[in-house]
């Protein structure tokens, strides 16, 4: 089997494990935006994916994203890793949506750089699970980022990203609950806010290990890796 034939391959059963998981919890699989994350894979590799119908990419660095976006601009490129300040110039403008915004401060920067740029940008605020370990929002500082957020006109929120505990489906589940709760609850606030650059439709939960379970906890897009693009998966 080429390479090209496998990602095709595992594509399709990526596809397939997607509607199986949305048929579980009445849901219809256009729903699901399915993100390939490309951030281990050179050139060649997202060729062969695009023809294999993906469109949608992930990159956790900077320039990792600027040189692949510039090489496939007409696809949607997406950041997820962690927000270094001096490195933003590389991904505002890029980055089709930033998965990963949950300081304030880079808030103001990404919204001054795309004012620079004469462009929206749009972003998700990441929120964190609990563990130590991880970047992310308490979800109790929530309302106040968005509210920050709400001064800014050249950035726009989506959104909520959440990374899940790893090798725990259980505290994974409940996890991606949690977050779709708290997208819920705050939702409903923002008539309040009377922000037109907010909104919360966007849920960006589940990678390779666990993407079924956070489509049914509600996820809008999943991150996947390794199931697409390894060959060991």
């Amino acid at each position: 089997m080429t390479q090209l034939q496998g990602i095709g391959k595992r594509a399709c059963q990526i596809r397939a494990t997607i509607s199986e998981a949305c048929a579980q919890s009445g849901r219809d699989p256009q729903e699901v935006l399915l993100i390939g994350v490309s951030k281990t894979v050179d050139v060649d590799a997202v060729e062969q994916a695009i023809t294999a119908g993906i469109h949608d990419f992930g990159e956790n660095r900077p320039c990792e994203l600027a040189r692949k976006h510039d090489a496939f601009p007409e696809q949607r490129w997406h950041f997820i890793g962690n927000i270094q300040s001096r490195q933003l110039n590389q991904v505002v403008g890029r980055a089709y949506l930033i998965h990963s915004l949950w300081d304030r401060d880079h808030a103001s920067r990404i919204d001054r750089l795309a004012a620079a740029a004469g462009v929206i940008q749009d972003v998700l605020i990441e929120v964190n699970d609990g563990e130590d370990n991880k970047q992310g929002l308490d979800p109790r500082d929530l309302w106040p980022m968005l509210e920050h957020c709400a001064t800014l006109p050249h950035l726009r929120v989506r959104g909520l990203m959440i990374m899940a505990p790893a090798h725990d489906p259980q505290r994974a589940r409940q996890t991606f609950a949690s977050l779709a709760c708290l997208r819920d609850e705050t939702a409903h606030r923002l008539v309040a806010l009377g922000a037109d650059n907010i909104a919360l439709d966007e849920l960006s939960m589940g990678m390779t290990d666990d993407y079924p379970l956070a489509i049914l906890e509600g996820a809008t897009m999943v991150r996947v890796g390794r199931a697409l693009f390894s060959e060991d998966s």
